[in-house]
């Protein structure tokens, strides 16, 4: 995925911070992000590496622009009164191996149901659906989509070095899921990731209901 450094020049963060907290309320509104659920960011600069994110127990339907904070390449707080997430460094990960310039992370039902379900074969195989058209560079509904699928935990650097491992063994993949726990996915800029969010949800919901229906024939 390219990396527009040209984007840190000219959008000024209080831009890029509303536009990020526009994102995160009508991801709370669709019910991907219930309460203190999930966590979102964008890059402020490359170098030095500099991020604006949500802030850890932040309730998604109430948080605001002001609530947002500024973390660096080691997830140090920079900027704000929060503290970091503990899955900064998943954040951070992205951000690096894939160049992506805005992270989204949700806890829809149906991204967390089907986390579980595919969890031992470590991941999630879509294909055959028009909507797989609407992630970055996918042309056809033919496109295989393989969504590696992580185990949770608490050990963050673990689990940080899990999703590197991932992302270098799947580098055509547009976001991974965490067992019991949700979807990554990212973007170039705020409407790609916003984009690749409402593709996925989609796609989940309709795969779902659609293995749940085959398994009572």
């Amino acid at each position: 995925m390219a990396t527009s450094n040209a984007r840190n020049n000219t959008v000024p963060a209080a831009g890029l911070c509303e536009s990020l907290i526009e994102t995160i309320r009508f991801v709370h509104q669709r019910g991907w992000a219930p309460g203190t659920g999930g966590n979102f960011s964008a890059v402020l600069s490359r170098a030095p590496l500099r991020l604006v994110i949500t802030p850890s127990g932040s309730d998604k339907g109430r948080i605001g622009a002001r609530d947002l904070i500024e973390i660096d390449g080691n997830g140090d707080v920079l900027r704000g009164t929060g503290a970091a997430s503990a899955e900064t460094l998943l954040h951070l990960a992205i951000v690096v191996h894939r160049g992506a310039e805005v992270v989204l992370h949700t806890h829809s039902v149906w991204n967390t149901l089907l986390s579980r379900q595919y969890a031992h074969d470590g991941e999630l195989v879509i294909d055959g659906y028009e909507m797989l058209k609407g992630l970055q560079g996918v042309k056809t509904h033919e496109h295989r989509e393989h969504l590696p699928i992580l185990i949770n935990g608490q050990d963050m650097p673990a689990l940080s070095a899990q999703l590197t491992d991932a992302l270098r063994r799947y580098p055509a993949c547009h976001g991974v899921l965490v067992v019991g726990h949700g979807l990554y996915t990212w973007g170039e800029d705020m409407s790609e990731a916003r984009r690749h969010v409402e593709i996925w949800e989609f796609l989940f919901e309709v795969v779902a209901r659609e293995r749940l229906r085959d398994a009572r024939i």
